[in-house]
């Protein structure tokens, strides 16, 4: 398995398209967002930083990264940083992260009329979140 491993799918729009829709998001939370484009390999990189306070933000979310990849027929996030949580922001970040899944996918499907959705890979995984092991 890769190190990196695919937080979230789109299908049906483009990796540049789904990038602003993440741009925009984390703008609206208080986040200043540094984005770069390469074309070997054709990705998109975000850098965020949050700039204005919100306390519904955990302390570990303060600087985010994320990488996007163009798919067959759409594109993939990977969630590059915070590698870590602290324990006392685990709840926080859990429920931080369910936030911004639930808005990337009610914005896609809303703007595109619902001919393109967010999906979760069967492998989707945060950094910080170590599979269980199997039990004995």
């Amino acid at each position: 398995m890769s190190e990196n491993v695919d937080w979230l799918r789109v299908r049906g729009i483009g990796r540049e398209r789904f990038a602003g829709y993440v741009v925009d998001y984390l703008g609206t939370l208080g986040y200043t967002v540094e984005r770069t484009e390469t074309t070997e390999p054709m990705e998109s990189h975000l850098a965020a930083h949050l700039i204005k306070q919100n306390p519904s933000i955990p302390p570990s979310a303060s600087d985010l990264v994320f990488r996007l990849y163009p798919t067959s027929g759409g594109a993939a996030l990977i969630w590059e940083a915070p590698r870590a949580v602290a324990p006392e922001d685990r709840a926080g970040m859990d429920r931080f992260v369910r936030e911004i899944s639930l808005h990337l996918e009610r914005s896609v499907a809303t703007e595109s009329h619902a001919t393109a959705k967010v999906v979760r890979p069967a492998e989707s995984r945060l950094p910080w979140i170590v599979p269980s092991a199997a039990p004995p």
